[in-house]
Formats: structure tokens, C-alpha cells, sequence
């Protein structure tokens, strides 16, 4: 079950006006968090374990979203108001570089055996396959491959097991799968609800769910595509991360403002957390069971430990 551990406040934006958080991750060998500050065109670096902000990280117009590689140590931020990706060094939040992609760079997802960051662009419907690093581990700015998607990207996966990347894509509501080695799309998986938002894997399990805007969670088989099930939520939802010890599937919907939790081996609704309306964010830490959801309307991320049921 979901605990409040606490709260910690983020810096608003310098005019103090809108608010808007979108995607974090954690680097879970440090515990810190990042989490893009659209509305104030930064990325904002937290002490997980102590609780408290670190440093505001400039220079990311319409944040977009964040993405850890976890053995390079390197977190990559979309930048959608600038058609860059911001390389930063996850232990102390230096900058590492830039690198130019497509004018609306939006999902991001990390082949963590060949290195390369799939970035779907959703001005141009497609997506790139960058080498963004050189033999020396320093951030390069090297050609992509771009392939077209059906649709506009939302949010995109690598899955390693397989050696492919999954895009989720609005409309016609499908799960696009690429080659990640060729970059070679293999097929377009249907959703029979509208609006593919939220993803993530059950690898184990052999499953992707895909959170969608009509109100429900889909469940496909990775191998074929085929749907396994689905379990209606209580609106659109955003961000969703899996939690591979407890077979529970967090799934941030910013109204009304909970977070909805998913029983993954029943897929059934096991519980619901009032957050804040307008919190769609959210980024977990798989080793400490702890999710952080952003809340823009208060400035600040609500911290929850994920705590065993207590037997009856």
C-alpha cells in the first residue's frame, strides 16, 4: 500500500505563474530524482533520500520529459520548445552537452545494449535513433535514423528482453514496435481503447500496459500484441511505472487528482490516492519502493513508500 512519507517543495518559476511538471525518473544508484518543469523551462534535481530540493537545471524549454540511462549515469531531458535533448551528469546535475533532434522532441526511451536514445518527435510524427555517445562516454552529436510513426508519440519504452523499442501513438490508437538494433518497424499493435498514453513493461510477466485517454489501462502480450485484459481508471492518466516486486501499477490521472493503483496479476483497481488536481508526473524508485508525484498547483512532490498489505 501507497504511504505519505512527506512532501518537498520545488521552486516555482521566476514570474510565479503557470505550473506544469512532466515525466520524471529516478538514478536509482544515487536516489535522485528529475522531473521536467515545463512551465519554467528547467529540470528540477532531488535528494530522494534526504528529502529536500538539490539544484534547478536550466536551459530546457517546454521540458518534456526525463530519462535515465542508469549505468552511464546520465539523465536525458526532452526539450520541446527548443528540438534538443539536455545531457546531464545524474550524480552532481552538471551538463554534459546538447544535442539537436526534431523540432518537438517528446517520448524518450534508452536501448541499453546497443546505446542508443530513440526520441519521438510530435511535430513530425517520428521517431530518431540517436548514438549519442562516442566511444569515450562523452555526449557526440551523431547522425540518426528517422522512421515514421502512424501517428502522433506519446510515450515510448525499450524492451531489452527483445531487443525493440514501443511507442505508444494517439491516433489510430496503437502500440508501434521497432527493431532497436535496424530501427526497422516490425508492426503496429491496435489498442481497443482511444488515446495510448502511459507506458510500461512487466518484463517478467511478458506484458505492456498502455494507459489511455479513454479511462482505462490495457494490458498486451509482448510477444504478439494481443490483449490480455483491461481495468477502467478514473480518467486520462500520464505518467505509469510498474512495480516489479509488488505486481502493482502506478497510474498518475491529473483529474480528478489521484494516483490509481492496479492489482497487475487480478487487473483489478487496488487502491486510490488523493494527490492534487493537475498532477499527472510521476517517477518511481524501484530499489527504495518509493513514488514521487509532482504537484503544480502547491510547487512540490508528494513522496509515498510502497509498504506490504498487512495481513488480515
Amino acid at each position: 500500500m501507497l504511504s505519505l512519507h512527506g512532501y518537498v517543495d520545488l521552486p516555482p518559476p521566476e514570474d510565479d505563474g503557470t505550473r506544469e511538471f512532466d515525466h520524471g525518473d529516478v538514478h536509482r544508484d544515487t536516489g535522485r530524482v528529475f522531473v521536467a518543469h515545463t512551465a519554467a523551462n528547467t529540470v528540477e534535481m532531488v535528494d530522494g533520500a534526504k528529502g529536500e530540493h538539490l539544484m534547478t537545471l536550466p536551459g530546457c524549454p517546454e521540458g518534456s520529459g526525463v530519462l535515465c540511462a542508469q549505468d552511464e549515469g546520465i539523465v536525458f531531458a526532452a526539450a520541446r520548445g527548443a528540438g534538443k535533448i539536455l545531457a546531464i551528469e545524474a550524480r552532481s546535475g552538471r551538463s554534459l552537452g546538447e544535442i539537436t533532434v526534431g523540432p518537438r522532441p517528446n517520448g524518450l526511451a534508452w536501448d541499453t545494449v546497443h546505446k542508443r536514445l530513440l526520441v519521438a518527435d510530435v511535430q513530425e510524427n517520428q521517431a530518431r535513433l540517436f548514438t549519442p555517445l562516442d566511444s569515450s562516454g562523452d555526449v557526440s552529436q551523431l547522425p540518426a535514423q528517422v522512421k515514421s510513426l502512424p501517428g502522433r508519440p506519446r510515450w515510448c519504452v525499450y524492451d531489452r528482453a527483445r531487443s525493440r523499442f514501443l511507442v505508444n501513438i494517439r491516433e489510430p490508437a496503437c502500440v508501434a514496435i521497432f527493431q532497436a538494433e535496424t530501427g526497422e518497424m516490425l508492426a503496429p499493435w491496435p489498442v481497443s481503447a482511444a488515446g495510448p498514453h502511459g507506458l510500461d513493461l512487466d518484463v517478467e510477466g511478458s506484458r505492456a500496459f498502455v494507459a489511455c485517454d479513454a479511462g482505462v489501462v490495457v494490458a498486451l502480450d509482448l510477444d504478439d500484441g494481443r490483449e490480455l485484459g483491461h481495468t477502467p481508471i478514473a480518467g486520462a492518466p500520464d505518467a505509469i511505472w510498474y512495480n516489479a516486486r509488488s505486481g502493482r501499477l502506478n497510474v498518475a490521472i491529473e483529474d480528478p487528482g489521484v494516483v490509481d493503483v492496479i492489482n497487475t496479476h487480478t487487473m483489478t483497481l487496488e487502491e486510490e490516492i488523493a494527490t492534487e488536481r493537475g498532477a499527472h508526473t510521476t517517477a518511481f524508485d524501484l530499489d527504495r519502493q518509493r513514488l514521487y508525484v509532482f504537484l503544480p498547483t502547491s510547487c512540490r512532490v508528494a513522496v509515498y513508500d510502497e509498504r506490504a498489505a498487512s495481513a488480515p
